[in-house]
């Protein structure tokens, strides 16, 4: 399956436990289970409140909440919900008021949390953007702590990627930080919002007074852990802005786009359509599209609202195709076949044999394994490395439970993979030790992988026996791939919807 992943984002209800604003959240409930409905599919979808879930952090808004929450996980809709603190909710505690901490009372971030969705390849960042002091009233700040925490946890993540996962019961593959698809989310707005503008307070334009203190080291933090998407409440108004900043890496720009460094800032209003604000939520999808040939990965970004909180959500930006603004994620999120095959596989507890047939299926139908009168033995050898891998995760899971007749399939399958990596890595100039080094590491990425290839002399890379020889071993694999069901034509000539 490709990566892919939704998130739902409702912002600013500003519960106060009187059970008046229960029918707006019924009619909020029902508007979000029928915009998912077409994305039941997608594994990880994800219902992310940006702050302000009560107005006055008393303890029957706060249970109020919970019960709120409650209903929206029943609803079976999403799969996940997290939130963070906006400041109504962390108003100044007061025993005559009765008001709790809703950082207990409802689990929220204090500081910086990251929530890593694996087969999504999602870090989200939850931030808490409340430390302003009571003089700069609604304004959010994000302290020198907080900062390093979100450091701390990008460099956890880091290492627990970067190392061997199989003694935890989960398939051994490495994601390169790189590929993750990181999207931050906070209260307060990083940068002004045109659409607030208007909005006064005793006479006095507001939105000064509003916006998030020291936004320039917010985005520059932001920027270097690669952030790709800000998802923001507060304001109570909708808002979509671009922020780019030249990327010292960069090393081409034929594009133009290459040169830049690029984050979204997405803003929610208020999902209860608070203060007489127009009411509204988004849904924000990524995944994969056809592009000339190639996968591209994209935000869809579907913004809903509800003119004065009255009738039904309609979509923002209705003069769009399918009323959805599609951004480029702006870097190369693909994943190779068998390091999203390893991933499905780890996530399951026992394998039936059509999940088997699907996984194989994804893992062979590649143009490594069919006949190609020029081998690419480089990207040949990768393929067939990770393969392996994957195959032998499969096995694990599978064949213990399988049919006995399958047993000595499974078992041929490994060896021909064994000795295709052989032939690959003889053709390359690989010796048994570097073999070895190789085929130990976690590289999944093949960019990386290749770099540690030996410098390639040329010499019978063309050769037409060794290319014979492949072809015997690719119809010879195919000939154990059905006998566990599966008729690929392995060997013989590529199908067109082959991958790479």
């Amino acid at each position: 399956m490709d990566r892919s992943f939704v998130i739902a984002q409702i912002s600013d209800l500003h519960l106060d436990g009187s059970g008046r604003l229960l029918a707006t959240i019924e009619a909020l409930t029902a508007a979000l289970r029928e915009r998912m409905a077409d994305l039941a599919d997608v594994p990880d979808r994800i219902l992310l409140i940006t702050g302000d879930l009560v107005d006055d952090p008393t303890p029957r808004a706060l249970d109020e909440t919970l019960a709120v929450m409650a209903s929206l996980r029943q609803t079976g809709v999403f799969t996940d919900i997290q939130a963070v603190a906006g400041n109504h909710d962390v108003k100044r505690p007061s025993q005559r008021a009765g008001r709790h901490d809703v950082y207990d009372y409802l689990h929220l971030p204090r500081t910086s949390k990251s929530v890593y969705y694996r087969q999504a390849g999602l870090d989200l960042v939850l931030l808490d953007s409340n430390r302003a002091s009571l003089t700069t009233l609604a304004s959010g700040n994000i302290d020198e702590g907080t900062y390093k925490a979100i450091v701390a946890d990008s460099a956890r993540l880091s290492v627990e990627l970067a190392s061997s996962m199989g003694s935890a019961g989960r398939a051994d593959y490495a994601e390169p930080t790189e590929n993750l698809v990181r999207v931050l989310a906070l209260h307060h707005h990083p940068l002004p919002q045109a659409t607030g503008e208007g909005k006064r307070f005793l006479g006095v334009p507001d939105e000064p007074l509003m916006y998030l203190a020291a936004p320039a080291t917010f985005l520059e933090a932001a920027t270097s852990l690669n952030v790709d998407l800000v998802l923001h409440g507060h304001r109570h108004v909708e808002g979509l802005t671009r922020y780019s900043i030249p990327d010292p890496r960069a090393t081409s720009s034929e594009s133009g786009e290459a040169f830049w460094r690029t984050i979204y800032v997405l803003s929610c209003p208020s999902s209860t359509g608070q203060a007489g604000d127009d009411a509204g939520f988004n849904i924000i999808h990524f995944g994969p599209t056809s592009n000339a040939g190639r996968t591209d990965y994209r935000f869809a970004i579907a913004r809903y609202s509800r003119p004065r909180n009255h009738g039904a959500f309609r979509l923002l930006d209705s003069n769009l195709p399918d009323g959805a603004i599609r951004l480029p994620a702006g870097r190369d999120f693909s994943r190779d076949p068998g390091v999203q095959s390893a991933i499905e596989i780890a996530s399951c507890g026992s394998l039936k044999r059509d999940q088997v047939a699907v996984i194989a299926r994804r893992l062979f139908m590649r143009r490594s394994f069919y006949d190609e009168a020029e081998p690419d033995w480089a990207n040949a050898f990768y393929t067939y490395v990770v393969s392996s891998r994957a195959w032998t995760d499969l096995e694990g899971k599978f064949a213990r439970s399988g049919p006995r007749s399958d047993i000595d399939a499974w078992f041929a399958v490994r060896t021909l993979l064994g000795r295709l990596i052989a032939q690959s890595a003889e053709m390359l100039g690989v010796d048994r030790a570097q073999l070895d080094e190789l085929s130990g590491r976690r590289l999944i990425n093949c960019d990386d992988f290749l770099r540690q290839l030996p410098r390639l002399s040329g010499e019978g890379l063309g050769a037409q026996q060794p290319a014979r020889q492949r072809r015997r071993l690719l119809r010879d694999l195919n000939e154990q791939v059905k006998a566990l069901g599966l008729d690929l034509d392995l060997g013989g000539e590529a199908p067109p919807q082959t991958s790479p």
